[in-house]
């Protein structure tokens, strides 16, 4: 086995491990969401985590792990006897993206169960993980209904199987991790809300730091068992105070004071529900324990604001997370009128100013200014890793005072001054306002990843039918499966109640459901999509689409076509906020080579099937239909759009024609296409009584 990187040895990232320490010494918490992007210590800081929890004591031979001093009544191993227990180290199980259902919570054996009346169960991850930590890297990849059994069973510490019928519970009470890199996607905010603490961590800009951070790297990798050596009196203090912390933790006093600033401070900051209010008390606590405290005080609620309020503050997934600090401490200053007499002095043996490098008050603090101080960090550290922005872009981008009547310009040819190909680029315009459109659904029955947009075969959904199972049965059908068995009783020698069953009769049930598919956007920004108010209607009708493709689970890419080309802006991804983002800031102007965006969207799509073939296109087409530059335009664009008619891909055409007189162009290209064209307006989900539009489009008009 691997030797792990000292957690004590990590350089910087104060916030994450200050979470983590809390987690270990309050698990009630309810676990850490550890954001930011690649190659920040993230997975490193977790594993590590293991290490410094204290071993635990065990019922010998219970797959669960049962404690026995209180073992569970209802352990499916039980009942267990009273006697002396055995011990082992706090575990760190993984749950892979790809897990199944049956993977993380067990499985139960039908056959045996029909045939014999055993309850005969295979624990999953969820007790394995019981009384240690559950690590979930890229969790916002995790499929929904599994963030929702995993999140199910650390908010009631338990986990239940059932399969028809037939049901089991275990215990499964674990401090629950989860990783996450925001460009890949983010996850709903009703699962957001259900961990308790969220970090946000990023690369330091200290060059110093760097150094230090790839210093330990290449010692650890070099010799790994002689680097932990190095840092082992570190770990063994750190491991000594989440004792003693858990040991104070029910000791620790919150307040009636404590208590008003918790709830002064959700209220000011409007989040939803009363989740938050008993995540800070609980991390406040947690917070004074870490501390040595048994009362919490006001920077202990700070602190424990920080840590279990920014990402309960979004709305919708274009929304930053973050909190207003100015906020949090005008808020704590109005309702910090009673805060609990200072502790006395410790006298003048205590150390005043404990070495940053030694212990484990390391950077960020020995018990003030942060809730009780972190583990040390060591080293030539500087400033706290991840704390550190990256340079704005602060250029102006503001209206040119002229553009808002350009209308058409640029349509002919290039502008002085503007950049080679970009034929006469404007500045971007806002986004209108976004708002709710028309569900557009991929006609047919797919088989994709789990999602909320088309019709397709699932895991999950409503019963349509049987089959004989392919590996592994998940899910039985047991009116198909008793139909199946009933006929072969006699000859199988049945002779009293129960149903004799062979693994040949077990049948699987076939569901249908909704799947995800790849939304890709192909928008129109020549120069005849280039006046304000229509480019600005345009980008608030496609943050509209995306905001409606985040909520159906999709992935999302983006190609724009202008001047002499077409660009892939943004690959297939299932984070819709980097889609919102390259749409804000995408520029205007020039020609409008409509077939080489047709080519390039078309291209992507045979990529991205070698990559997901199950995974179903909608092409949306966001123009006015026009087509200019080079020889014959308006054939080219005929021709690449009958590229989409004949590999069969479903696509809309947002026709973003304007004024009395309307050439109707999008509508041909959409038959070219053989899809449909909506307006802007017939785009809004209230503008027409149906809220369910196929994209195919009238068969007969396409014909």
């Amino acid at each position: 086995m691997s030797t792990p990187f000292p957690f004590t040895a990590v350089v910087g990232q104060d916030d994450l491990r200050l979470a983590l320490l809390l987690n270990a010494v309050s698990p009630a918490v309810g676990g850490v969401l550890v954001r930011g992007e690649k190659g920040t210590a993230k997975s490193t800081a977790v594993r590590a985590l293991s290490a410094l929890l204290p071993e635990v004591a065990v019922v010998p031979g219970c797959r669960f792990s049962c404690d026995p001093a209180a073992p569970d009544p209802g352990c499916p191993d039980g009942p267990h006897e009273p006697g002396p227990g055995g011990a082992r180290p706090a575990r760190m199980v993984e749950l892979p993206v790809g897990a199944s259902e049956d993977r993380l919570v067990g499985a139960l054996d039908i056959e045996r169960a029909l045939a014999e009346g055993v309850k005969a169960f295979e624990p999953g991850l969820l007790a394995d993980a019981h009384r240690g930590i559950l690590y979930v890297d890229e969790v916002n990849l995790l499929h929904d209904h599994l963030v929702d059994l995993l999140l199910d069973a650390a908010a009631m510490g338990a986990s239940y199987v059932e399969r028809e019928g037939v049901s089991v519970r275990h215990a499964a009470r674990f401090l629950l991790v989860g990783t996450m890199n925001p460009e890949e996607g983010e996850l709903r905010p009703q699962l957001l809300d259900r961990f308790g603490l969220t970090v946000e961590v990023a690369a330091s800009r200290e060059p110093d730091q760097r150094v230090e951070v790839v210093r330990r790297r290449l010692a650890h990798d070099d010799d790994p068992e002689g680097f932990a050596a190095r840092w082992r009196d570190e770990e063994a203090d750190v491991r000594a105070r989440i004792v003693a912390a858990r040991e104070l933790l029910p000791s620790v006093v919150l307040g009636d004071g404590a208590l008003r600033r918790i709830a002064a401070t959700c209220a000011a900051f409007e989040v939803d529900g009363m989740r938050a209010d008993i995540v800070m008390a609980r991390t406040a606590t947690a917070l004074a324990a870490w501390a040595g405290r048994t009362d919490v005080l006001a920077e202990d609620v700070r602190q424990a604001a920080l840590l279990a309020l920014p990402h309960r503050r979004r709305r919708n997934p274009f929304d930053a997370p973050g909190l207003d600090e100015d906020k949090l401490d005008r808020t704590l200053e109005e309702f910090g009128d009673d805060d609990p007499e200072p502790e006395p002095d410790p006298g003048p043996d205590a150390d005043p100013d404990p070495d940053p490098d030694g212990g484990p008050d390391g950077p960020g603090g020995g018990g003030d200014g942060g809730g009780g101080g972190l583990p040390p960090s060591g080293g030539p550290d500087g400033p706290d890793a991840g704390t550190a922005e990256a340079p704005q872009n602060t250029g102006d981008t503001g209206d040119t005072g002229d553009s808002a009547d350009q209308g058409e310009a640029g349509e002919s040819g290039a502008v002085p001054g503007a950049r080679p190909g970009g034929g006469g680029e404007q500045r971007p315009a806002p986004a209108a306002e976004p708002f709710r459109t028309k569900v557009l659904s991929v006609p047919g029955l797919g088989e994709g990843a789990a999602g909320r947009r088309s019709r397709a075969r699932t895991e999950h959904g409503r019963t349509t039918g049987a089959r004989r199972p392919r590996g592994t049965l998940t899910k039985l059908h047991l009116a198909a499966t008793v139909q199946a068995a009933a006929p072969h009783q006699r000859a199988r020698g049945r002779d009293g109640r129960g149903l004799v069953v062979r693994r040949d009769d077990l049948r699987q049930a076939t569901r249908e459901g909704r799947e995800g598919n790849l939304v890709l956007f192909v928008v129109d920004a020549s120069g005849s999509m280039a006046a304000r108010r229509r480019m600005g209607a345009v980008k608030g009708a496609v943050l509209s689409l995306l905001l409606d493709a985040y909520q159906r689970r999709d992935k999302v890419g983006l190609v724009t076509f202008r001047g002499g080309a077409a660009e892939v802006a943004l690959p297939p991804t299932s984070s819709v906020d980097a889609a919102a983002v390259r749409l804000e800031s995408l520029p205007t102007g020039g020609r409008t080579p409509l077939a080489a965006g047709l080519l390039r969207a078309h291209e992507v799509l045979r990529v991205e099937r070698l990559r997901d073939p199950a995974r179903r296109a909608l092409v949306v087409v966001v123009t006015d239909g026009r087509a200019t530059g080079g020889p014959d335009p308006v054939g080219l664009a005929g021709r690449a759009a009958r590229l989409f008619a004949a590999d069969g891909v479903a696509s809309v055409v947002v026709d973003c024609e304007s004024g009395p007189v309307r050439l109707g162009l999008a509508g041909l290209l959409a038959r070219e296409l053989g899809g449909t064209a909506v307006t802007l307006e017939e785009l809004r989900a209230d503008a027409i009584a149906g809220l369910v539009k196929d994209v195919r489009g009238d068969s007969r008009r396409a014909a």
